[in-house]
């Protein structure tokens, strides 16, 4: 098996002395969704969480980092993070914000310091999947590990997708 490369999220991790196994699967270009990454993994989509770039009216931006099969609860990422008010990122604001691209977006490793706050579920396993920093990889580790490589808070940030309209 070919040696995985790598990345500035291994190299955090590893400065830091946490354990973490980084994880190859096959990107699909045309489907860079979560549910993509638990299928390849044969995981739990509940266990494979997305990091998503949103701006508060007060802190500006930071990060939630939320089950694949959930959103992020504008309402509720307010709350945690002291903002009255929170926005999604436009998507082609990702790269030039944080360094990385939509499917690669980890809260390790980011341009800059953002606040980072997870959904309270990521503690009902012993490990979790976020992506190790670039496509086509993912990084395994115990949530607790990550929540302090990257001085998280955890809270009530997510929600169940209203139903898409039926056609």
């Amino acid at each position: 098996m070919a040696e995985i490369k790598k990345t500035n999220v291994a190299r955090i991790l590893d400065k830091q002395k946490i354990s973490y196994e980084l994880i190859p699967y096959v990107v699909d270009e045309n489907d860079l969704g979560a549910q993509h990454v638990a299928d390849s993994l044969g995981e739990d989509i509940n266990q494979v969480f997305k990091t998503i770039l949103v701006h508060g009216d007060k802190i500006g931006y930071l990060m939630c980092v939320v089950p694949g099969n959930l959103e992020v609860d504008l309402k509720g990422a307010a709350k945690v993070s002291g903002n009255k008010k929170i926005e999604t990122v436009p998507l082609k604001d990702l790269t030039p914000l944080t360094g990385y691209i939509r499917g690669g977006c980890s809260p390790l490793g980011l341009k800059k310091n953002f606040p980072i706050f997870m959904h309270e579920t990521c503690n009902n396993f012993p490990y979790i999947y976020v992506s190790a920093g670039e496509r086509g990889l993912q990084l395994k580790i115990a949530p607790a590990d990550l929540i302090k490589a990257c001085r998280a808070t955890v809270g009530s940030i997510a929600r169940v997708p209203p139903e898409a309209p039926q056609d």
